[in-house]
């Protein structure tokens, strides 16, 4: 015969099989031993170290005494031995029943409740501290939640100076220990140094290091250059102390913009560290040949324009929610805030172009005609313009041009290792542009000269060529030719990274075996994985046959190609550098800096899993939601406003 479920259950739950450890639903203690154990919890018996359940509801106490001795088998507890916490009989319904089906539903009623009222507190703490509702998205709500409730009854959540002074200090340590753990992962992967720059209108410049591999990113620390922005060796100083810092044989390349004071520190860099590259940030080069095609004469007209029916639509409530409702259900997006300039013009003149058939038809729809905005007299320059055929050619025609450049930022702009891509990305956009006016050249070569400008900035660095020369769903693809420059980085990249000749010698060897795609680089898995498995996940499964080009392929491949991804809030590293600050209290201040940062950071990698998917370019769709955009935690726009309330004590 089967035993049926012990009611006990239904007050508990099994955390740890192999201990027979049970959780009380009531207050969350926990107990080895089995349910056996629980039950004198649950009856509020005083027996040894078990410590009576004082949140357990009277209906679970007491709800099943007239089942009790049947399920028993007619055996009931002594009352004389065992006496409930207040001195009162212990039920045994808790005690022996086996089921206990009618009490199930007051059960749930309590715990619905209990559910209910715990989730009103957490609002109230929201409300009353005016926290975005975005913060209950972050990884670290729910952990913390869950951390709670692992506590037994009565924990008391940590004080204000706790917060700013152990706690800040342990979480630290914890942070440290995750640097370390990275730096292991540099000696496979190699990492890149981020120096990210920002000023205002008053002249002062911060610039901000961080560290990043395909494992994920470190935050090290903000620097206040006000005096030295234009200093190349200056800079070259900062540089070299974070390579240092990292280890010369763990970079791979340093990243900068493009500014001439940069360019010249990142040369300094190279020529004292042979091994290491200096790379200007792609997405920036990328963000500047859109600028440079919006100012074209046409292309400007037509931005403007655009510019003016996307205020027009935002400038009423009513107005955009009826264009929401004529946009057929799609998401109807014209401003990016979270873009930059360029980008988020090109975004919502893409945006118009799709909903133009839905456009002309709310502004000749009866709904409209009907309301006070149609007798407005701003809204005929609106409609002028939306009947005008010259504005949708050079509006399509602008749309066409640009969207294979958002692909490739899009691509690049995110927080993926992207240096396979960009190569291949550059040459796509070129022959889109080119397909698209049909091969005539005084159409698309003034489009290519302005690629090619500001593409040629990006070639000082020979990493671009070789990570196309490594990636194999473009080195083995026919329809891609892989050219003398692509060569000649690959060559460049090799001779800088085999430190030793005996490496150079067994790069000689491996490199025919590669191309001609020999041994397991040929085996069906190998050709299958060409376009199904990230570059560099690709050489770790099949290029052990040829190790030290293995680790080369590894290094490259594995590295970013942009600094924009990361989208600091930079009064947070303002506040570090005001003057007024007492030396105890800036220290405890750039420890918090440095906590937040990174445990955003972490969130970030976290996401992903630390996984990476290989890139189609047709399947990227630049109208969705952009990396930057996103309000999810991780979110890039960090949120640091509570940093400039927070006062120390030594």
């Amino acid at each position: 015969m089967v035993r049926g479920r012990d009611a006990c259950w239904e007050h508990c739950v099994l955390v740890d099989a192999t201990r027979q450890k049970v959780r009380c639903n009531y207050c969350r203690r926990e107990f080895s031993g089995g349910v056996y154990r629980m039950k004198f919890h649950l009856a509020q018996i005083k027996n040894k170290d078990i410590v009576p359940c004082g949140q357990v509801p009277n209906e679970a106490a007491n709800g099943q005494e007239s089942s009790s001795s049947s399920a028993s088998g007619g055996i009931r507890p002594p009352h004389d031995g065992f006496s409930g916490q207040n001195g009162s009989p212990c039920p045994p319904s808790i005690m022996f029943a086996r089921c206990s089906p009618s009490s199930q539903p007051a059960v749930d009623d309590v715990q619905k409740q209990k559910q209910d009222n715990t989730d009103k507190k957490i609002a109230e703490f929201f409300y009353h501290n005016a926290i975005p509702f975005s913060v209950a998205k972050s990884f670290y709500y729910q952990e913390m939640v869950d951390a709670i409730l692992e506590c037994e009854a009565g924990y008391k959540a940590p004080c204000t100076e706790e917060l700013g002074t152990k706690l800040l200090e342990k979480v630290k340590v914890d942070i440290d220990n995750g640097y370390k753990r990275l730096r292991d992962e540099w000696k496979e992967t190699g990492c890149t140094i981020l120096c990210d720059c920002w000023s205002d209108r008053s002249a002062k410049c911060l610039v901000v290091f961080s560290v990043t591999c395909s494992k994920g990113t470190m935050f090290l620390r903000s620097v206040d250059i006000s005096d030295h922005a234009d200093d190349p060796h200056y800079l070259f100083g900062l540089l070299e102390s974070v390579v240092l810092e990292i280890g010369v044989k763990n970079v791979i390349q340093v990243m900068t913009d493009s500014s001439a004071s940069y360019i010249y520190a990142g040369r300094l860099v190279m020529k004292k560290y042979p091994s290491v590259f200096w790379s200007p940030c792609a997405s920036h080069c990328i963000n500047k040949m859109l600028e440079d095609f919006s100012e074209h004469d046409w292309v400007n007209v037509v931005l403007k324009e655009a510019n003016m029916i996307t205020k027009y639509i935002y400038s009423n409530d009513w107005i955009l929610d009826l264009m929401r409702k004529f946009s057929g259900g799609r998401e109807f997006v014209l401003v990016r805030p979270r873009i930059t300039n360029f980008v988020a013009m090109f975004l919502s003149l893409r945006a118009l172009v799709v909903q133009e058939d839905n456009l002309k038809h709310m502004f000749s729809h009866a709904e409209w005609l009907s309301s006070i905005y149609s007798r407005h007299p701003e809204v005929q320059a609106i409609k002028s313009l939306l009947c005008l055929e010259r504005f949708w050619k050079s509006a399509r025609e602008a749309v066409m041009v640009s969207e294979p450049l958002l692909k490739l930022l899009r691509i690049v702009d995110g927080d993926m290792p992207a240096m396979a891509y960009m190569y291949e990305g550059v040459e796509r956009a070129k022959l889109s542009i080119k397909a698209f006016y049909k091969d005539v050249d005084e159409k698309f070569v003034p489009i290519w000269d302005i690629i090619d400008s500001r593409w040629s900035t990006l070639l000082q660095s020979p990493l671009h060529a070789a990570a196309a020369f490594l990636n194999p769903s473009i080195f083995y693809n026919s329809s891609f030719k892989i050219d003398a420059r692509i060569r000649n980085g690959f060559q460049e990249a090799m001779t800088k990274m085999a430190y030793e000749d005996k490496d150079k010698v067994e790069i000689t060897k491996e490199h025919p075996m590669y191309m001609n795609a020999q041994g397991a680089l040929g085996t069906e898995f190998a050709i299958k994985g060409r376009t199904l498995n990230a570059p560099a996940d690709w050489w770790t499964g099949y290029g052990y046959e040829i190790p030290t080009l293995q680790r080369a392929a590894i290094r490259i491949l594995s590295q970013p190609c942009s600094l924009h991804w990361c989208r600091w809030n930079w009064s947070t590293f303002d506040g570090v550098h005001e003057k007024r600050r007492e030396r105890l209290e800036l220290e405890r201040f750039n420890d918090l800096v440095y906590v937040h940062c990174n445990l955003w950071l972490r969130a970030i990698i976290r996401s992903k899993d630390g996984k990476w998917k290989p890139i189609n370019f047709d399947e990227i769709d630049v109208g969705a939601e952009w990396h930057t955009e996103a309000e999810v935690a991780p979110c890039t726009y960090l949120d640091d406003s509570w940093l400039q309330l927070a006062h120390f004590t030594p």
